[in-house]
């Protein structure tokens, strides 16, 4: 509904702004005298500083026989650190004011801090804590490993989390990708106290940081509190390349039998990456084919025409050695055989046509109006700067964006839609108990 609005409003919002606030906003990269870097944007209108630090090579890096390990790592490092036990360390956190957390995802360990202006120089302590001298206490090792092997266990019973884990072993059935990040439960049990000891020198190290700082700061303040928090880091890591991961659609459509009135349904091929040439012509014909909300091919087909679905939603998902184009719904038993032949048709249709020019209008008037609106607080700002270095993007790139949108032509969207998308290949995982599937 929300989706539905703005393409209402954006029009007229857009007529009455002479300029877009993310392209207003300046990226100014700062290195510290220790040569560490971050980019920051100054906001002064709240005593509020946000920071997020993104460490390369996630949960995807773990060995085979240790799922999980990354993931324990981040869920431990405010668990105590240096002088401080679990209860002490996240009562300093409390007592502050300072939210802290820590998740690793295939690709990256990414931490997330805020904290009040007036507490900047004790967050960044704990926060160098947390990096160069966690504790991984057995207590707080027990507890972690026993809150995700329960978390492991309610996926188990979720339709959804069953679904996202089996389309991701058949598109990856030999690849890291393949797994899930938050490990297995053997690969947790295997975890010891010195792999949890190891893995900060061999992953947490410079060479592999991206750091995004926004809110209520000035480079000057910021670049000793850099050093405070990051210089002590190892300069570099252990080298752990890995490789290309070409998703293996061959057009199945393999079915979990699960009782229940609904069936989970997930799709997707092969992708872009992040720098592909054809990128911003493929999010623009996502935007289309199935971003777009209640405008969105796929949801006028499916729900608006048929009440097939509630709601479903394509993307791009791009990752460090990969790339897919997926999407997900869910409907009623008796309906996926015909769901899955009209995500089909949806498929050719784009793939054999392009778009029209009105839906080409539409969605980069969405896709630029609504920018914007990602970035309604210093939490998502500071993401928003880490994701642009991990993208090698540049700091010029909020001014940049909305003109390599509109760039994109009618003759765009044809060439990578015949590139990317082959309705014979399309990879579709059912969860539920389908009829004449």
């Amino acid at each position: 509904m929300i989706r539905r609005l703005l393409r209402a409003l954006l029009p007229a919002v857009l007529c009455l702004l002479p300029a877009l606030p993310a392209a207003a906003l300046t990226i100014e990269p700062v290195r510290s005298d220790g040569a560490i870097t971050a980019w920051l944007i100054e906001d002064h209108s709240n005593p509020l500083i946000a920071v997020d630090a993104a460490f390369t090579g996630g949960a995807a890096l773990d060995p085979a026989d240790k799922q999980g390990l990354a993931g324990m790592v981040a869920a431990l490092l405010d668990e105590g650190a240096g002088p401080l036990d679990a209860q002490a360390f996240q009562g300093r956190l409390e007592d502050l004011g300072i939210g802290f957390t820590a998740a690793a995802g295939d690709d990256s360990l990414q931490i997330q801090m805020q904290t009040l202006a007036a507490n900047r120089a004790a967050a960044f302590h704990l926060l160098a804590l947390a990096l160069t001298r966690p504790r991984f206490d057995a207590a707080a090792q027990a507890r972690i490993r026993g809150q995700i092997e329960s978390l492991l266990a309610r996926q188990e019973q979720d339709p959804r989390s069953v679904a996202g884990r089996a389309f991701s072993r058949q598109l990856y059935p030999h690849h890291p990708y393949g797994r899930d990040p938050a490990g297995s439960m053997a690969g947790l049990r295997a975890i010891t106290t010195a792999d949890l000891a190891a893995y900060p020198a061999r992953r947490l190290t410079r060479d592999r940081l991206r750091i995004g700082v926004a809110g209520d700061i000035t480079p000057a303040r910021l670049k000793p509190l850099l050093d405070a928090a990051f210089a002590a880091l190892p300069a570099q890591g252990e080298a752990a390349p890995l490789p290309e991961a070409a998703a293996q659609a061959r057009g199945r459509v393999t079915v979990i039998r699960r009782s229940g009135p609904q069936s989970v349904v997930l799709f997707g091929q092969q992708g872009l990456k992040r720098d592909d040439p054809d990128w911003y012509a493929a999010l623009v014909m996502n935007d289309i084919l199935g971003g777009g909300g209640f405008s969105s091919r796929l949801m006028t087909e499916l729900r608006v025409r048929r009440g097939l679905v509630y709601g479903i939603e394509t993307s791009l998902a791009p990752l460090d050695h990969g790339a897919l184009i997926d999407g997900g719904t869910a409907t009623g038993n008796d309906r996926v055989a015909e769901t899955i032949a009209l995500i089909r048709q949806a498929w050719r249709r784009m793939a054999a046509d392009g778009a029209t020019d009105a839906e080409l209008a539409a969605a980069k008037t969405y896709l630029i109006g609504s920018f914007p609106l990602r970035l309604d607080s210093t939490p998502a700002i500071a993401r928003m700067l880490v994701a642009l270095q991990r993208d090698h993007l540049g700091p010029g790139y909020l001014k940049r964006r909305a003109a390599l949108i509109g760039a994109v032509t009618a003759a765009d969207i044809r060439r990578v839609a015949k590139r990317l998308l082959d309705a014979k290949t399309l990879e579709f995982v059912v969860v539920g108990d389908p009829k004449g599937v």
